[in-house]
């Protein structure tokens, strides 16, 4: 049996840590989704590829206030505060969506980097003010918390 590509591992990894292809409020990142991430920002979207392929994925939209309050305050879903986030527009905040990172690279700085780096560029072309959440594991909500302190902006969670 052929061992698994980084690529295979990484989908299996995202099947494994996020419901989205059965939990209907989560984001389903398909290629119509990723296309439409562009657009908000070209930013949203970073991979680490070591060179057999990717084994870190972060996903970054920025959005406004007003839905980051609604998202925090469950008035709206992930898939909703996706679908509302007007294009072409100012972006006050940055919902640190996801970060998925094959086990053995863990540790590294790698999704720390890619996030820091991602909201960097945002910051660029938007005023953010803040970052948010919806945490999934405890690493996860580690690296949000870090990037929120390396940042300096402040950090809120679903509950």
């Amino acid at each position: 049996m052929m061992a698994q590509s980084n690529f295979e591992r990484m989908i299996q990894l995202s099947d494994e840590v996020f419901s989205s292809r059965t939990d209907p409020d989560q984001l389903n990142v398909n290629e119509d989704v990723m296309d439409h991430l562009q657009l908000i920002h070209p930013d949203t979207i970073s991979e680490y590829d070591d060179g057999n392929g990717p084994v870190c994925w972060i996903l970054c939209i920025p959005t406004t206030l007003e839905l980051m309050t609604q998202f925090i305050d469950q008035k709206i879903s992930e898939r909703e505060l996706y679908e509302l986030t007007p294009l072409n527009t100012s972006y006050e905040a940055i919902y640190l969506c996801s970060a998925l990172l094959l086990e053995e690279f863990r540790g590294k700085g790698i999704a720390q980097n890619l996030c820091l780096n991602a909201i960097q560029r945002i910051k660029k072309d938007h005023e953010i003010k803040d970052l948010f959440f919806w945490s999934f594991s405890n690493e996860g909500e580690k690296l949000a918390n870090k990037v929120s302190e390396l940042t300096g902006l402040p950090l809120h969670k679903r509950q």
